[in-house]
């Protein structure tokens, strides 16, 4: 994809496969992975120069996603069928699941890429500013001629509840049949992906797929598109993160009391798919040979007579559950849930991005090195903060004050 050189210095991020100190290769989602801390560099204070350490760059977090411009209408209740409401105040601000969990990565100091489409419009600027301003690299986002930018109409109630409606634009349209060798290659040497549901499937699947070959470990936000999940693209996710409403809708299951949240997600671990590599490829997005290594390492832990031609291979193993004022919960599959409480705010003034804050911190703290219950102790800190303010990208904590919060507890 094009990149916005305008608006970023450096052009490519330098993929080293022998040096990025990445995961195992993840061969199947019977296991659970756990990064490798990686450590930033830094200036070596050496009396011998010819002994200085070349630093190793960290495997960034790549966000491929959705970028939009909020419309935001304050109002006091949601308007009944036929009714007309006036709305108090009115805004714009830049958002997007993708855009706001690639700021949050940003702002919390790890080295993050976007990968994502913006129109040729003012809100495209809005967007893209807003990025770069949160310390996003900009050079895989593409700006198209043929589609707007993505918009969202947030309808914030009094309470910091709200309603969104989505238009999907430049997010859901003009995407390359297949994804860059550019693209895929910094999906290749990344040290965590998140995905969303804001563009296409068929680029989720890409993705995924990428990731996975190269044993980079996915993360998929459930939130975006309400249809279900193809199982093409679940079979490359590592971890599958819904809220209560996205868990009951992909399930069929009811998901008020914790018991019925554990229920269903034992059905999101149960999910079991049956593909032919005509249905899992997208014509020249992954090489056949890579795809059916990967397709005989399954088929051999299964000791299945199927050919290489068949796919099988079981669902999500870990599912990361937002749970709103109820807080969190790790569920991984055979081990008893990980449970997360809210760290209270003062106040909640706008809940817009909450939930992208809570994954993407998550994902960093998961990159870092830490364990997962550190991981969704971070990632509730930076949450909490989050709703205290105005809009989505703008709410977006930096490290110092997630770690001050975490310190006061």
């Amino acid at each position: 994809m094009r990149g916005i050189a305008a608006l970023s210095p450096s052009k490519h991020f330098n993929a080293t496969p022998q040096t990025n100190p990445k995961t195992q290769p993840i061969q199947s989602n019977n296991n659970h992975f756990s990064p490798k801390p990686n450590k930033p560099s830094f200036p070596s204070f050496s009396t011998t120069p010819s002994k200085t350490p070349i630093p190793i760059p960290t495997p960034p977090l790549v966000v491929v996603g959705s970028a939009n411009a909020d419309i935001y209408v304050e109002i006091e209740r949601l308007p009944k069928e036929g009714e007309t409401i006036s709305a108090a105040h009115s805004q714009t601000l830049a958002g997007g699941k993708g855009a706001n969990q690639a700021v949050c990565g940003g702002k919390l100091s790890y080295p993050t890429y976007f990968v994502g489409q913006v129109g040729q419009d003012a809100h495209g600027k809005l967007v893209t500013e807003a990025l770069e301003g949160g310390g996003v690299h900009l050079d895989y986002v593409n700006t198209v001629s043929a589609a707007p930018t993505g918009h969202a109409v947030v309808m914030l109630q009094s309470d910091g509840q709200n309603s969104i409606i989505i238009v999907g634009g430049a997010n859901m349209s003009c995407w390359p049949d297949c994804m860059s060798d550019d693209d895929l290659e910094l999906v290749r040497s990344a040290g965590i992906v998140l995905l969303q549901r804001e563009i296409p499937d068929f680029v989720n699947v890409q993705v995924a797929k990428a990731a996975k070959t190269a044993g980079v470990p996915v993360i998929l936000d459930a939130g975006g598109v309400d249809a279900p999940i193809p199982s093409e693209l679940l079979n490359f996710v590592d971890i599958l993160s819904p809220n209560e409403s996205e868990l009951a809708r992909l399930t069929g299951m009811p998901t008020e009391s914790f018991e019925q949240i554990s229920r269903a997600v034992i059905k999101c671990h149960e999910m079991v798919s049956s593909e032919t590599t005509t249905n899992l490829d997208h014509p020249k997005c992954l090489p056949e040979s890579a795809f059916l290594d990967y397709c005989g390492h399954i088929l051999k832990k299964k000791k299945s007579l199927l050919s290489t031609r068949d796919v099988y291979i079981q669902g999500v193993k870990q599912v990361l559950v937002k749970l709103g004022a109820k807080g969190s919960a790790l569920f991984i599959e055979g081990e008893e849930p990980i449970k997360q409480p809210i760290i209270s705010a003062p106040r909640v003034l706008d809940t817009t991005g909450a939930g992208d804050t809570f994954t993407a911190a998550f994902a960093v703290a998961l990159v870092e090195g830490k364990s997962k219950t550190e991981c969704l102790r971070f990632a509730a800190a930076a949450a909490s903060l989050c709703v205290q303010v105005m809009g989505a990208i703008p709410s977006m904590p930096d490290r110092k004050s997630v770690l001050n919060l975490l310190q006061s507890l």
